[in-house]
């Protein structure tokens, strides 16, 4: 295959991977991934549905807590297409422009959630650390302009990304990416020349985002802590936490895998590949699934509700 040039026809194609060694039971180990996708699907759909039908669940928190269904939503549905074809059906050609646009939007919900979840800090720090002035800081205007500022800067730092990839030549008879799936720093690892300001550019970004986010929510946790500590009863103080568990666990579940595997993919050149499938599958597919049973566990209005829906679908 030539290098990668303006033409249409010159464009390279990706092969995307299953379960290498492992092809004869795909259809078995895909299973708990299309699991994985119902779940996310069906548990964030009825997130939204229950906040927008419940009254008392139009407060900032519950709006927040859409934005990240939505989000999760677009992650589930940004790698579903080439998940389903390369597991099921064995199709796994897939276009330059197919491969890069799947990359964009994996990349572009993947910032999102991380700016919804500082954003969802910000949030329990006014309700917990200047519960008086809640209503006047986190207005419906304030929280729509939080989004837009999230989705902006996301797309903004992500545009780079695919302006970058069109100036490199791909130039291998197979460009075999790792996943069912495309990610940057797979496509980047199958150009044949420097990649150098693609990977700084890259690093550059996730500090930007992910590392200046991950602080900002541990700073506004450890004012939270504080506030909380000040509390003169015990009840109180177990009550005001209860109101965090959700978000934490939220945020574990998010930044926890993604740092397994930046580091599996940075230092693991000698693992498995099975391990690498293995993280990335707990990075994109684990986060959308858990969020909306951990919320419908953890809050009792949703509880409630979904409660309410089971039992009108009994009858």
């Amino acid at each position: 295959m030539g290098t990668f040039g303006i033409n249409a026809s010159d464009a390279p194609t990706f092969i995307l991977t299953g379960f290498p060694g492992m092809e004869s039971m795909e259809s078995w180990l895909s299973f708990p991934l299309f699991l994985f996708y119902a779940v996310s699907i069906v548990g964030n759909t009825l997130i939204l549905l229950i906040v927008k039908e419940e009254q008392i669940l139009h407060q900032p928190m519950y709006y927040f807590l859409s934005l990240l269904s939505i989000n999760d939503l677009g992650v589930s549905f940004s790698t579903l297409p080439t998940v389903l074809a390369a597991l099921c059906f064995h199709a796994r050609v897939i276009s330059f422009n197919a491969c890069l646009a799947q990359m964009f939007f994996i990349h572009l919900f993947s910032w999102t959630e991380s700016g919804i979840l500082l954003a969802m800090s910000f949030d329990r720090y006014v309700a917990i650390c200047n519960p008086l002035r809640y209503a006047t800081v986190l207005t419906n205007a304030c929280i729509v302009a939080m989004g837009l500022c999230i989705v902006l800067r996301s797309f903004a730092l992500i545009l780079v990304f695919p302006l970058l990839l069109h100036r490199l030549p791909f130039c291998h008879p197979q460009n075999i990416l790792s996943h069912a799936y495309c990610l940057h720093v797979d496509m980047i690892k199958l150009a044949c020349t420097d990649v150098s300001l693609n990977s700084h550019y890259g690093l550059s970004i996730v500090l930007f985002t992910f590392g200046l986010d991950s602080a900002l929510i541990f700073i506004s946790y450890v004012l939270i802590l504080r506030s909380v500590i000040a509390i003169a009863s015990r009840e109180e103080r177990i009550k005001t936490l209860n109101t965090c568990v959700s978000h934490i666990l939220a945020v574990l579940i998010f930044y926890v895998p993604m740092v397994s595997v930046s580091i599996v993919h940075r230092f693991g050149a000698g693992l498995p590949h099975a391990v690498h499938i293995l993280m990335s599958i707990l990075y994109l597919f684990v986060p959308p699934m858990l969020n909306p049973i951990i919320y419908s566990i953890k809050t009792k209005e949703i509880r409630r509700r979904l409660f309410k829906m089971l039992f009108r679908l009994k009858s």
